[in-house]
């Protein structure tokens, strides 16, 4: 049963881990049927645990080598799948300045390390018998069990009201939709809000024949609107009135150049702060860049001078503080799937 438990403790988290990157990365369908799977993992985590428990007590008690890193792997797995089932249902949604989500996603990060330590130190041959008929009934039991214990949270947190049932297929909760003021001011992991003046700031387009750098008074006299859901990672999302210009108005007379020599192209979008993402080039006429929210200015904590605006994509998307622009000879996928900086 150790040898057991600890396989399968060792895919749930592979599972949990990967399925809770795709839905960040989705925010539409797939993100929601990809948390489904991660919830379900969870739940069976936290079956497994009375029985990782006595494994892991044994350890300690003869001071295994390395069995410190086994304690401090176990808290930081409690404490994800705690923080993540607080989010879910609605019940605690942060802890001072930070959300239960954020929480939930620091603590999985920290534990990779120990992931990696465990796999090394505490590697577990593959067997035939893993694959026995035994094995797979345990495995069936216990993906039914987490995944009845699931779909039984999911009507209790609708039963009782709880905030949890407002959720959105993100996961995410509704903030201050509609009331630019109540947006909160996010920044990916270590970006922060730069001093810009408009006077002297330039938004620098770059087409395969031309370059142009728009100045923000040229920039303001457009009018293009959207009505768009930002959706963080950090767990909220917040639908809100976005006017400025559609980015394949800046790129005429060839928003969708041609590939060159058989290649894929990119939109590439760099912030003043050295953030970058890149956009499949026929996403032009559906990226705003947003001068103002609800109708007013951007402030400088939401992206002033301009930011993009990109529907149905998570709020990492959203660039904000651009200051170039550019048609690239790499394919959008050439790019990490998050950014690190």
């Amino acid at each position: 049963m150790k040898r057991w438990t600890n396989l399968a403790l060792f895919v749930l988290l592979g599972l949990a881990f990967t399925t809770g990157w795709v839905a960040f990365f989705y925010s539409t369908a797939p993100s929601r049927a990809s948390l489904i799977v991660h919830a379900v993992s969870g739940y069976a985590i936290v079956a497994l645990t009375p029985w990782k428990a006595v494994i892991a007590t044994h350890g300690i008690q003869r001071r295994r080598p390395g069995w410190w890193a086994s304690l401090v792997f176990t808290a930081l797995v409690i404490t994800s799948v705690l923080a993540g089932i607080l989010h879910s249902t609605g019940l605690l949604l942060g802890i001072g300045s930070f959300s239960a989500m954020e929480i939930h996603v620091a603590a999985a990060l920290a534990a990779i390390p120990f992931v990696a330590w465990h796999v090394i130190a505490r590697r577990i041959p593959m067997r035939a018998v893993d694959l026995s008929r035994r094995s797979l009934l345990r495995a069936g039991t216990l993906a039914a069990g987490a995944g009845l214990t699931y779909g039984a949270g999911e009507v209790a947190v609708r039963l009782l009201s709880l905030p949890g049932s407002t959720r959105r297929l993100t996961g995410s909760y509704e903030y201050g939709s509609l009331q630019p003021s109540q947006l909160p001011v996010t920044q990916w992991l270590f970006d922060s809000v730069p001093s810009i003046d408009p006077a002297t700031w330039r938004l620098a387009v770059r087409t395969a024949n031309a370059v142009r750098e728009w100045t923000y008074a040229e920039l303001l006299a457009f009018d293009d609107r959207v009505q768009a859901t930002l959706d963080c990672t950090g767990g909220f999302y917040s639908t809100q009135d976005w006017s400025g210009v559609w980015l394949s108005e800046l790129l005429t007379p060839h928003p969708n150049p041609p590939p060159q020599g058989g290649r894929e192209m990119s939109i590439y979008v760099r912030s003043l702060t050295g953030y970058d993402r890149r956009f499949a080039i026929e996403e032009a006429g559906r990226l705003l860049i947003a001068t103002r929210l609800g109708g007013m200015p951007l402030d400088p904590g939401h992206g002033f001078p301009v930011r993009i605006v990109a529907p149905d994509r998570r709020g990492y998307w959203w660039v904000k503080w651009v200051t170039a622009i550019r048609i690239d000879t790499l394919p959008s996928w050439w790019q990490l799937p998050f950014p690190v900086q």
